[in-house]
């Protein structure tokens, strides 16, 4: 084990995606602001613990394979309550959108298996694929998206325990709250396919080495 602060972030998130996936199934507002809370911090140290492996010349092995686990670990985590909820749970459904589609969390699950499935191919031809903007932003996006949704468990229960439902600024809250995890959750249904589609296109030249035996090519960016 590389002992290394940017290894150790990545370690927390891996730890804290069953945290996340339990506490919203706890009844009462306390523990879904609090897996809101714990979300927060795992997202926040996905952001810095690749910037700190650069900036500290700490990159490893080992944190090149824990990274994208702890990503997928993160975003199974987080979809088993949204999709869980949703569908049982009348109260806790999205604004527009009602239960949270199956076939929204195939598409974005999907995606994150077939780009470590294009990733590990280019490796084996010695490719890098790194991220792109459009992925990036996908990530933001869903991320967004995810903590909006938690904070959306929260908000229901709190809405209830304490009797909010006929203010005017709870209804204004509602309104943008909502309108947040609905809006999100398209741009982020867009940006997956549109990422996806990116990455394959550009990418595409992997496939036609692979059946040719060539050994490499530019990233065409």
């Amino acid at each position: 084990m590389v002992w290394t602060l940017p290894n150790i972030l990545t370690l927390t998130r891996i730890a804290l995606a069953p945290v996340i996936a339990l506490l919203p199934f706890i009844n009462g507002y306390v523990p879904k602001l609090l897996a809101f809370i714990v979300f927060l911090v795992a997202a926040i140290s996905d952001i810095y613990d690749g910037r700190l492996a650069r900036e500290r010349g700490q990159i490893t092995d080992l944190g090149k394979e824990l990274d994208p686990l702890a990503d997928k670990l993160l975003l199974f985590a987080t979809l088993i309550p949204i999709y869980w909820l949703t569908q049982s749970l009348r109260q806790y459904e999205i604004p527009w959108w009602g239960s949270f589609p199956l076939w929204v969390a195939i598409l974005l699950v999907g995606r994150e298996i077939a780009m470590t499935m294009l990733r590990r191919v280019a490796k084996k031809k010695g490719v890098v694929i790194a991220a792109g903007g459009a992925g990036k932003m996908k990530t933001i996006v869903q991320d967004t998206f995810i903590g909006a949704m938690i904070g959306w468990f929260a908000w229901v229960d709190m809405r209830e325990r304490f009797g909010w439902q006929g203010g005017w600024l709870s209804r204004l809250w509602e309104q943008f709250h909502g309108s947040l995890v609905a809006v999100t959750l398209a741009v982020a249904i867009i940006l997956t396919l549109y990422s996806l589609v990116v990455y394959l296109y550009r990418y595409r030249r992997i496939f036609l080495d692979a059946a040719t035996g060539a050994t490499g090519f530019g990233d065409g960016s």
